[in-house]
């Protein structure tokens, strides 16, 4: 459940008043290691071995540890190993998209137990809330019902602003104003009685590679996903950065040179925005208007040479767009990785990760230390998994704050430290 990067700076304490944080710690070692003895979790945790012998008795106890055998060829007995039980705790995680809704439900391990998805043309709010709480009531409901009740919450990703951008998608202006004055929030938890957790879409994507991808190696790196428009993150020292108006590492305005599509218009003054250059609303544009019929990112597969050439021209114009990006954020944040994940089927996002490191690679200036450009490793659901992830954090991790850091920004945006609601 959590990055070893995240992890290296706390450590347990033998004192019975922090009984309980001492729990957490050994559970946060115990999702980092996977397997591990009791004498590997005391040295991981920094705790006495004693402690842990009695921590584990009791997380095995309540179902939240199972022992999975023991481990034969060493000196002396071998030794008992122990687990996270994947029934011990469920969560579930919604991405409330502009395109589309996802929901996940996780095990205490991070496995997807079951995705449900529904794609609509545009975002009415009180249907995609109603629609949101069906899933979660349909989720719930494909547990048995004695494990219902280790539901630990509802994760919510989403845009801070759904009203935002609405001219790019054709958004009718009566969406956009029911937008504006519409309380997800609230509408969200007349449907629902677990606790929720929101947090921005694409920092939850951002959230779900620091816990079950590259974050597992990687202190430091940016995050870009690449869906109907482009979002980022920023996770240092393995906790993910989200500034004190939660907007860190947005990257859909960064400034960049115009689109050389001649499916863009051009920008109105001397600079595009990434926005307008990298997402996949930009893609399905300039197939559409070259006679490719296409909605979605995911019908490219069926598509095949049909999207052709006019596919590439978007991988290299969005590649382009890319690398003057990370060209100017690694000028301020030294990381080091870049991960590029999005909604692109795989073979093509993979193409378009070449196009981006070859790119960055011709235009990379002198004086900086260029960081590795590399695949996401979760896919679609990024955000969705990300969100459900937030529960669990909440529930069992050490400090549930250490996972996201930002301030309460009081500016109504929906966020994790607004409305979270921990144990």
């Amino acid at each position: 459940m959590v990055s070893s990067s995240a992890s290296e700076s706390r450590k347990g304490s033998n004192s019975v008043q922090v009984r309980r944080y001492n729990e957490r710690v050994v559970l946060e070692a115990l999702q980092r290691l996977g397997l591990a003895s009791k004498a590997e979790l005391a040295r991981s945790a920094n705790l006495t071995p004693q402690a842990v012998a009695t921590i584990v008795d009791h997380l095995e106890e309540v179902g939240l540890v199972r022992h999975e055998g023991k481990r034969a060829g060493q000196v002396g007995q071998p030794s008992t190993l122990y687990a996270p039980a994947p029934d011990g705790a469920f969560s579930i995680g919604l991405h409330i998209g502009r395109r589309a809704l996802d929901a996940v439900l996780v095990d205490f391990t991070g496995k997807t137990l079951r995705i449900e998805t529904c794609e609509y043309e545009f975002p009415e709010p009180k249907a995609v809330a109603d629609l949101a709480g069906a899933y979660v009531r349909t989720l719930q409901a494909s547990l048995a019902p004695d494990l219902r009740e280790r539901i630990v919450g509802v994760g919510v990703a989403m845009p801070y602003f759904m009203d935002s951008w609405t001219k790019e998608l054709g958004m009718p202006r009566a969406i956009t104003e029911a937008w504006e004055s519409f309380d997800f929030a609230k509408a969200l938890a007349d449907h629902i009685s677990l606790p929720l957790f929101f947090e921005n879409d694409a920092s939850g994507a951002a959230t779900a590679e620091l816990v079950y991808g590259r974050g597992r190696e990687t202190r430091d790196f940016i995050y870009l996903f690449i869906a109907t428009f482009i979002g980022g993150g920023l996770i240092i020292n393995g906790n993910l950065e989200t500034g004190p108006n939660g907007n860190s590492a947005a990257f859909g305005p960064y400034p960049v040179t115009p689109s050389l599509l001649s499916t863009v218009p051009p920008p109105k003054g001397p600079f595009e925005i990434l926005l307008r250059r990298a997402s996949i609303y930009v893609l399905t544009h300039h197939l559409r208007e070259n006679d490719v019929p296409i909605r979605r990112a995911f019908e490219l597969e069926a598509l095949a040479g049909r999207a052709e050439p006019f596919l590439s021209e978007w991988i290299a114009d969005c590649a382009d767009a890319l690398a003057q990006a990370i060209v100017g954020a690694i000028a301020v944040v030294d990381v080091d990785a870049i991960v590029l994940d999005g909604i692109l089927p795989p073979a093509i996002l993979q193409r378009t990760v070449d196009a981006v490191s070859q790119r960055f690679g011709a235009i990379m200036p002198e004086g900086l230390v260029a960081p590795r450009i590399e695949v996401g490793t979760i896919g679609p659901q990024a955000a969705a998994i990300g969100a459900a992830i937030l529960p669990l954090y909440a529930m069992f991790a050490p400090d549930s704050g250490s996972l996201v850091k930002a301030k309460t920004s009081g500016s109504g945006r929906v966020n994790l430290q607004t409305y979270i609601r921990a144990q």
